[in-house]
């Protein structure tokens, strides 16, 4: 029987509250994109909005945007955990996280999807930074 080392222990409950947050995020922004339908029905407004402003579609392209990218962080956060050290595992997974965070974060805040925000770039940048970087720890693992 194998026994986690204390670095491997506290990379694999990074991992795993990871996976955590950005479940409840992925699962919270797409409550968010049901309660902006219910919202935009009640003043008869369109359900397949176009404009950069409407509020359900800012709502789902968030909901969209995280769909893109959690499932697969989630998969390198297990994968990292389980096989890198905690000095590796932990600040890539810790500043993947919040790079999604801030990045939906950005969306929701933003009165139109049609003017940039640093938030939200930041968030993106870091999503592409840390997800490369997890990608590249997890081929490590292998050797």
């Amino acid at each position: 029987m194998t026994t986690l080392s204390v670095t491997s222990s506290a990379a694999l409950y990074a991992a795993v509250v990871g996976v955590v947050v950005l479940g409840a995020l992925l699962f919270l922004l797409g409550f968010n994109v049901s309660r902006m339908r219910g919202v935009t029905a009640k003043v008869g407004g369109s359900q397949a909005p176009t404009d950069p402003a409407s509020p359900l579609l800012i709502a789902q392209r968030a909901h969209g945007n995280a769909s893109e990218y959690v499932p697969y962080l989630a998969v390198l956060f297990l994968v990292v955990g389980f096989g890198s050290p905690a000095a590796v595992a932990v600040p890539l997974i810790a500043g993947a996280t919040l790079a999604r965070l801030l990045h939906a974060y950005g969306m929701l805040t933003a009165r139109t999807l049609a003017a940039e925000s640093i938030v939200r770039m930041a968030g993106a940048m870091g999503t592409y930074l840390f997800g490369v970087a997890l990608a590249v720890a997890a081929a490590f693992t292998l050797v």
